[in-house]
């Protein structure tokens, strides 16, 4: 590769301009490219109709790749949390980072990058062993300190606890989006308004996914944090949301990224991340084990066996957690319908249209924790609609 770029016949001579880029940079983009052509053959090689790589006008290059060499990172500064960047023949560049470089880390690769809201950022990528806690052994985990999480849409998470997480209200931001496309596409392509509107458009849905993304991971930390094993689904997203009806809402609840999220956590926070398989959860009875089809718009189990009676979402956490606990090892504690359960009081969620600013983001914090809401009478607080 570098003989292409460097040689008598090289690519630096057939373009002068690239004289003025890192050879680095120019090596790291040849092996993106050949890297999009790799899995293009794998792809054909499996059977699927894939064409060619399709060329990308240069606004859409976005990032480069210092790998190695040709990057010095200063963060000994005399400010907090500010760095100096200096690249290869392009300057330096003052950063403010969100968490200081490790000591004992060897700087591997920087990639500067200019999103399409046209603000600059630069990664760091650090090679080093993290400190992150034990996880506790599983003949010591208790399974009270065990929690089933089953993810949905109306209610974004719904425990073997009993506790509920309603999904983000994301109206004000559709419409906000709806109308920047719209005054997108009333501008010359290409013009100077073209592009400021295009600049607000791409704020517009990098504000709603910083939302989303801080929304689980607050999630993520308070369950890891609060708990030795967490168990979820293993859910096949992509297939959901080629099935059509509820795929723009499932898309939107990024149930893959939330579990990824959680596992994140679980290894940073010392917390047992289990991934279930997700048949029949929903039909499945967690007392008795027998099984009933439910419509969608059926929110309420009820056991023609048994007679447990409790939400929807509320019987699909538990049986979660009974299938988490048997794939992790721990014995899981009998109970019978009714035992010990106390009664149920109404979870009080914080939602985006509750708090002072429409725009904050919502904290696991302002839940609070309610009682069961498995009665032998069939519970009222954990019920929801959707």
């Amino acid at each position: 590769m570098q003989n292409k770029l460097t040689g008598p016949d090289g690519w630096k001579q057939r373009w002068p301009e690239w004289k003025d880029v890192y050879s680095k940079c120019l090596q790291m983009a040849i092996r993106r490219i050949k890297q999009s052509e790799t899995v293009l053959e794998s792809l054909q090689d499996r059977g699927y109709d894939v064409g060619r790589l399709k060329w990308k006008p240069p606004r859409e290059f976005r990032s480069i790749v210092y790998n190695q060499s040709g990057f010095d990172v200063n963060h000994n500064t005399d400010r907090a949390g500010h760095a100096i960047v200096n690249f290869s023949k392009i300057g330096d560049f003052h950063l403010n980072y969100h968490r200081p470089l490790p000591d004992d880390g060897e700087i591997t690769q920087v990639i500067l990058k200019k999103e399409k809201t046209d603000d600059w950022s630069v990664s760091i990528v650090v090679d080093y062993d993290p400190e992150y806690p034990d996880k506790p052994p599983v003949e010591k985990i208790d399974p009270a300190d065990t929690v089933g999480i089953d993810l949905g849409i109306t209610t974004f998470i719904h425990d073997s606890d009993g506790r509920s997480f309603e999904s983000l209200d994301e109206q004000r931001a559709r419409d906000r989006i709806e109308r920047r496309h719209r005054n997108l596409s009333r501008k010359t392509y290409d013009s100077n308004n073209w592009k400021t509107a295009r600049r607000k458009l791409a704020q517009a849905y990098d504000r709603l996914q910083n939302r989303r993304e801080d929304y689980r991971e607050k999630l993520a930390h308070e369950y890891t944090t609060r708990y030795d094993a967490v168990f979820l689904e293993d859910l096949d997203v992509k297939a959901m949301t080629e099935d059509g009806g509820n795929s723009r809402n499932i898309a939107s609840m990024s149930w893959r990224e939330t579990i990824q999220a959680f596992k994140r956590h679980g290894e940073k926070n010392g917390c047992h991340v289990i991934e279930v398989p997700p048949e029949g959860t929903t039909k499945r009875c967690s007392q008795c084990g027998c099984e009933t089809d439910k419509p969608l718009w059926v929110r309420e189990h009820s056991c023609p066996a048994c007679g447990f009676e409790a939400d929807r979402d509320y019987n699909a956490a538990l049986e979660i957690k009974r299938l988490g606990l048997e794939q992790l090892g721990v014995e899981a504690q009998t109970m019978t319908v009714g035992q010990g359960m106390a009664e149920s009081t109404p979870a009080e969620t914080a939602l985006p249209g509750e708090t002072e600013e429409p725009s904050d983001d919502v904290s696991p914090k302002r839940v609070v924790e309610p009682g069961s809401p498995c009665l032998k009478e069939p519970p009222t607080a954990a019920s929801r609609q959707g």
